[in-house]
């Protein structure tokens, strides 16, 4: 499932450009391309390697709600776990609160997240036919689904365009001085403005996996950055 521009999954072939040309395009364009090669190697993000065995929308919806607030590899292990006893949305629909919590701790919030997955589950069978919805007015209608969420499930699940904007991806392109925006929802709108189209899908991915192990929220190992001389380090207070 590797992107036709060597990084992660879900890139177009297309060379379409965003409608407004930005001054760092050509910029940003170099930083992306250092970072797909810089994080070859590195661990998938939870969610991804979900993708990856099986690009299953109801499997990635659920494992990305269960990692709402949890390490990844804490993700990882709860979503396996609650997905081998329910595959399906018929199965989860099957399952009580209690043992659905269970089956996902230690994530965080895991009572609450229970309770999301049940119901979602059921609101799939009642009003999907036990399909996850593509459209993203539907997707949002769930309970405990967010635009980070529903934009997951439409990229990997669905292959359909649009920017997963969690914490990585939007410290990192403020961070980097692509956009000026103070919270995730400006910063989807800000990154379509400045993003060639064909990275709005492997742009979580490889954010993901630079700010895991590079770019990290507090302190970031600048020493080791591979595009720090592009980097103008905005927000930075210390750095490793």
């Amino acid at each position: 499932m590797s992107s036709p521009t060597g990084g992660p999954r879900g890139g177009s072939p297309s060379d379409r450009v965003p409608a407004q040309h930005s001054p760092i395009h050509d910029r940003l364009e170099q930083i992306i391309a250092t970072l797909q090669e810089h994080v070859q190697g590195s661990p998938l993000p939870s969610v991804s390697a979900v993708a990856e065995r099986k690009p299953d929308p109801f499997h990635i919806l659920v494992s990305t709600m269960i990692s709402l607030r949890t390490k990844d590899e804490v993700t990882s292990v709860a979503s396996q776990r609650l997905l081998s006893r329910a595959p399906t949305v018929q199965a989860l629909t099957r399952l009580g609160c209690k043992q659905i919590a269970e089956l996902i701790y230690p994530a965080g919030f895991y009572n609450t997240k229970a309770q999301n997955l049940k119901t979602m589950a059921e609101v799939l069978v009642t009003r999907y036919d036990g399909r996850v919805p593509e459209a993203m007015e539907q997707l949002l209608e769930l309970p405990g689904v967010g635009r980070k969420t529903a934009n997951l499930v439409r990229n990997l699940g669905y292959g359909l365009d649009g920017i997963c904007v969690d914490t990585h991806v939007h410290r990192i392109s403020n961070r980097l001085g692509w956009i000026q925006t103070k919270n995730p929802e400006q910063t989807e709108s800000a990154l379509e403005k400045v993003l060639p189209r064909r990275y709005w899908i492997p742009i979580n991915e490889l954010l993901v996996r630079f700010g895991q192990s590079v770019c990290t929220p507090v302190s970031p190992f600048c020493s080791r950055c591979p595009v720090g001389q592009h980097c103008p380090r905005i927000g930075v207070e210390r750095n490793r």
